[in-house]
């Protein structure tokens, strides 16, 4: 048998022959997916809200263990039902209607698949110009090079290969991580640090709602995609339990930490907007340039290939009559023209990521909170067949659901600013009742709050009756 082999399931349930393992074997693929140097970057985007290094901390842990403990709940449907997220999904919005959210999910891997691989090309470049004075083009070319290769040869052969080289990837960073922690350390200002003051309610609220849409939530869609190779018979607490320990606990220390740093010195925090990760090397001895590298790009290659490998399934899934493998082939197309303009025309990182997760994180919120009330309501495993029959019991269009999220979408658009791009000013409509654009609520982005409760309470008392009709077939 090789070593790597190409997987061949697609969007279908998986065979009973073909599931084994047990739930701790979800550890690695979160782990190796969310332990990124980015994880760093993010603490001085949290200090970015205007809090103290006590509430980023604070919302670091809230925001990263509520978001991932809604997509360990998600992973139970893969478990129970054996089919990727996106298809399982068309029991709650119908087998055609199911082509929204999986579009807009399709929108959400794309854009982190291309976020990941812009920066793991930013870093390189940066320290390859450092090691070797190299023309930054053709740094940047050779770490574009090493990053999209590393991705596209995950993500294309599918679950075999991500779940065996996942686990090297999570030992191997863990090991450079401490070491570069170790070499930094002394760069902590611990009266700097300790000298911000805590920031008000509302901001300490935006950076829990920048966590919670930055670090979980947008793996809710995927959720299901690891799951489902799991015999049925696998715990379930346990399913929840080692998918939120693997995806939290490093992240959630890495973000502590570069607040720590950020706080620190004025110059690395703005210097982080620009190049998030590259930024970090300044701290850094020359001898340790190249591991950094390395420790940068596996840390978001990680990443890059569950979203990768994802976005595939999707892609399949809502429609596209092609095999996995060429979906997926399809999107690291898209993904290297997004990162060319990322890496090579875009002016600043930070504002165009930003717009991206708070537009997107609204209609993903309302989404991610439907698909958990209905995993949550329902008290036996999704029907296959009718999962990929419009005639059956889950009917091609649910108008329920896709009303819910509509209403959802645009009550939370109403209460987020987004002024990273002029087209996306247009949000932020229902803030005059909360003292308007420019008022203490307007950059808390509360709106992704009121998007999750009104997908969740609004499922649960549309579709009950629904549910149980479906389950007494």
């Amino acid at each position: 048998m090789p070593i790597f082999e190409l997987e061949l399931n697609g969007p279908n349930v998986i065979a009973e022959s073909q599931r084994s393992g047990r739930a701790r074997n979800l550890f690695w693929p979160w782990a190796g997916a969310n332990l990124s140097l980015l994880a760093l970057s993010y603490g001085a985007f949290f200090l970015g809200f205007g809090v103290s290094f006590k509430q980023a901390t604070l919302a670091a842990i809230i925001g990263t263990v509520l978001s991932f403990l809604v997509v360990g709940i998600s992973s139970l449907a893969g478990k129970q039902s054996n089919a990727p997220t996106m298809i399982l999904s068309r029991a709650v919005f119908g087998v055609k209607g199911n082509i929204v959210p999986g579009a807009l999910s399709y929108l959400i891997f794309v854009g982190w698949e291309t976020v990941l691989v812009s920066l793991a090309t930013l870093a390189t470049g940066t320290v390859f110009s450092r090691v070797g004075h190299i023309d930054h083009n053709i740094a940047l070319i050779i770490g574009f090079v090493v990053a999209v290769s590393l991705t596209v040869f995950g993500g294309v052969l599918g679950f075999s290969t991500i779940m065996k080289i996942q686990k090297w990837l999570t030992l191997v960073t863990v090991a450079m991580t401490v070491a570069y922690i170790a070499l930094t350390i002394d760069s902590v200002n611990w009266s700097a640090v300790s000298a911000i003051e805590d920031g008000s309610n509302q901001a300490f609220i935006g950076a829990l709602i920048f966590g919670i849409t930055g670090i979980g939530l947008g793996w809710v869609n995927s959720a299901a995609d690891y799951s489902r190779y799991l015999p049925r018979s696998v715990s379930s607490r346990g399913v929840v339990g080692w998918t939120v320990m693997g995806a939290s606990i490093l992240p959630i220390v890495l973000v502590i930490y570069g607040s720590a740093l950020a706080a620190s010195s004025k110059e690395l925090s703005d210097a982080i907007a620009m190049d998030p990760i590259g930024a970090l090397t300044t701290l850094l001895p020359t001898w340790f340039l190249i591991p950094f590298a390395l420790v940068a790009v596996l840390g978001l290659v990680g990443g890059a290939i569950l979203d990768l490998y994802s976005s595939g399934l999707t892609l399949v899934s809502i429609g596209l009559p092609v095999k996995r493998h060429i979906a997926a082939s399809i999107d690291a197309l898209i993904m290297l023209a997004g990162t060319i303009y990322i890496v090579w025309f875009a002016d600043n990182f930070f504002s165009p990521f930003q717009g991206f997760l708070i537009t997107l994180g609204v209609p993903v919120a309302v989404w991610s909170a439907i698909f958990v009330a209905d995993v949550l309501m329902r008290k036996t495993p999704y029907v296959e067949r009718d999962l990929f029959d419009g005639a059956g019991r889950y009917g091609f269009w649910n108008r329920k659901s896709l009303v819910l999220m509509l209403v959802g979408s645009i009550v939370g658009w109403g209460f987020v600013t987004n002024s990273f791009a002029s087209w996306l000013s247009w949000q932020g409509y229902f803030l005059a009742v909360m003292g308007g654009k420019e008022g203490e609520w307007a950059f808390s982005n509360i709106g992704v709050i009121f998007a999750l409760v009104i997908g969740f309470s609004g499922h649960v008392l549309v579709s009950r009756k629904a549910i149980r009709q479906q389950e007494s077939f």
